[in-house]
């Protein structure tokens, strides 16, 4: 399966302001539990951490548990310093690691 993020916040910002930053990530976030038509276990299969950094400093982090629906959308708040970019890590249970990010522009 092809994962995909796709990443919202603000156009622009202003200095100090705190912005509202979106995160969804296309997976289908398997807890292992289920089984397949044929009666066979689906393995384990969930995106178990998500970091986002913002001018090199870890702004950040969830530590997500089968429990997650499929497709994780995640929001938090940030304080926009100046402008910068925010980088997103998605690290799943197999080891894969996918990365994307965003420009923040602060006038």
């Amino acid at each position: 399966m092809t994962s995909r993020s796709h990443i919202r916040i603000p156009s622009s910002a202003k200095a100090g302001e705190i912005i509202e930053v979106k995160t969804m990530f296309t997976h289908p976030m398997e807890t292992g539990l289920r089984k397949a038509s044929d009666g066979t276990a689906i393995p384990r299969d969930i995106i178990n951490r998500v970091e986002c950094t913002y001018l090199g400093q870890t702004v950040f982090v969830a530590e997500l548990q089968p429990a997650v629906s499929a497709n994780p959308y995640l929001t938090f708040f940030l304080r926009a310093t100046e402008s910068g970019r925010l980088d997103f890590t998605w690290i799943a249970d197999d080891g894969n690691v996918s990365r994307d990010s965003a420009e923040l522009t602060v006038a």
